[in-house]
């Protein structure tokens, strides 16, 4: 089928999707695995970042790549959200959801907040625009270990992360499994394992995450 007509057609939109899901699904797993390098203390986190750097070229590459994709992704979920609710225009007054979940039914809103929660990401830990001031190692490069554990320690910040990571997981626990019914694993046997899969993997990635910000709070992770 020509590119023009997948982009047509709603079976071609949901398996964009799919694959730009599964791009960023990966970002997240490898976000995750690089955050958690803050256990290691000051050296483990900061070396981590200074590899980053390293990569420059190659990481900006990747960044372009990430954003194509996130693009797309928020593009296609638009107008598949939009076509659904143009194809039921009535409003019951109560609505019976049979299969569908909390989760399921508020993906747009999920992934608008999480889009909002990028920017102040953005705008918090990559451009150092807000947040506490930051120290500037020898190299030039900040101090990400210090950055991080300055952050999480009011309680503003700390807040900030924990609603979002509530929100990724509600995102991640319907998306998952929405890749493979995109591939046609939908039927009655498979689907509900794949909800459950969904939802433990959406509970570990936002645990993981939850845990740095809680842990630092609490005074649990120091210099």
């Amino acid at each position: 089928m020509p590119l023009k007509d997948l982009i047509r057609s709603a079976v071609g939109r949901k398996l964009f999707m799919a694959i730009t899901g599964f791009i960023l699904f990966g970002f997240v797993v490898a976000h995750l695995l690089g955050n958690l390098s803050i256990y290691l203390g000051a050296n483990g986190i900061n070396a981590y970042a200074e590899h980053l750097h390293q990569l420059e070229p190659l990481l900006w590459v990747f960044r372009i790549g990430l954003l194509v994709a996130f693009g797309l992704h928020v593009f296609f979920g638009s107008i598949l959200t939009l076509e659904n609710w143009k194809a039921r225009p009535i409003v019951y007054k109560r609505k019976k959801h049979q299969r569908s979940t909390l989760a399921g039914r508020t993906m747009i809103y999920t992934g608008l907040l999480l889009t909002l929660f990028i920017v102040f990401h953005l705008l918090h830990f990559t451009f150092r625009l807000i947040g506490p001031e930051t120290e500037i190692l020898a190299g030039g490069l900040p101090n990400v270990f210090l950055m991080v554990l300055e952050s999480f320690r009011q309680v503003g910040f700390a807040l900030a992360y924990l609603v979002a990571m509530t929100i990724l997981f509600f995102h991640l626990s319907h998306g998952f499994a929405s890749l493979f019914q995109t591939t046609g694993l939908n039927n009655d046997v498979a689907l509900p394992w794949l909800e459950r899969l969904s939802r433990a993997i959406a509970v570990a990635l936002a645990a993981g995450f939850v845990s740095i910000p809680v842990l630092i709070f609490f005074g649990l992770v120091i210099k």
